[in-house]
């Protein structure tokens, strides 16, 4: 019998070990994982590259994991916004790497990991320095820089609900980057506000297939964080 589900979020991240990549889901905090994120803190892995839409946020999460200077590299497109303020200690202070990706390409090289593609010509970066070292083409008369697909060894992501083969579904712009990132890991960790039993997902409705998750972990306090933030938002204005 199939069953992807994990006892608790420290089995879950276990095997993360020094130096691996790992992809973190998020656009912010919107869909990030923060307690796979505080597991993996926990569990102690260090060195590692990650690979996240931005460098994190405040102090919790990603932001977190940096503070706990677990990271060695980070590829992103975002790494500097108010409140990133633990990036750019680090990176001022040179105890950090940084890969900077425009987003659209950032997106691309993770979905062509997970589909199995070798690379890709886009005109995004030409003539600047991101485009450094790398191959260009002219096409049509427009020029254009290759890029390498993004692989990693885990993917943490956050879904609204799963099932125990892994299939798995989102809620609204909480998707973001999980189900490309789920595509590109070897190992793809999704914590679910959530699990339901097999068969009650509509399969029309699935966004990332259970073929792509390997690892399964309810957190239900997720489930109503959204809820509670909006109460609260709407109680501080009354």
């Amino acid at each position: 019998m199939i069953n992807k589900i994990f006892e608790s979020l420290q089995a879950a991240v276990a095997d993360v070990r020094d130096g691996a990549t790992v992809m973190i889901g998020g656009f912010g905090t919107a869909g990030m994982p923060s307690e796979l994120i505080d597991a993996l803190i926990e569990q102690g892995a260090r060195d590692l590259t990650i690979v996240n839409n931005n460098a994190g946020n405040g102090d919790i999460g990603l932001a977190a994991l940096l503070k706990a200077k677990r990271v060695r590299k980070i590829v992103c497109s975002f790494p500097r916004q108010a409140d990133s303020h633990v990036f750019d200690a680090l990176y001022r202070a040179g105890e950090i790497e940084l890969e900077l990706v425009p987003q659209g390409n950032l997106a691309e090289r993770i979905r062509a990991a997970g589909a199995g593609i070798g690379g890709f010509f886009t005109p995004t970066g030409y003539g600047t320095k991101l485009a450094e070292g790398k191959e260009t083409r002219l096409i049509d008369g427009r020029q254009y820089v290759l890029e390498s697909p993004l692989h990693a060894d885990f993917a943490l992501i956050k879904a609204y609900k799963g099932d125990r083969w892994g299939n798995l579904v989102y809620r609204k712009t909480a998707r973001n980057f999980g189900p490309i990132m789920a595509s590109a890991a070897r190992v793809a960790i999704a914590q679910v506000s959530e699990v339901v039993p097999l068969g009650e997902f509509d399969p029309e409705v699935i966004v990332t297939p259970g073929i792509f998750v390997q690892r399964v972990i309810e957190v239900p306090q997720a489930a109503h964080q959204v809820q509670q933030n909006i109460q609260a938002a709407c109680g501080d204005k009354q």
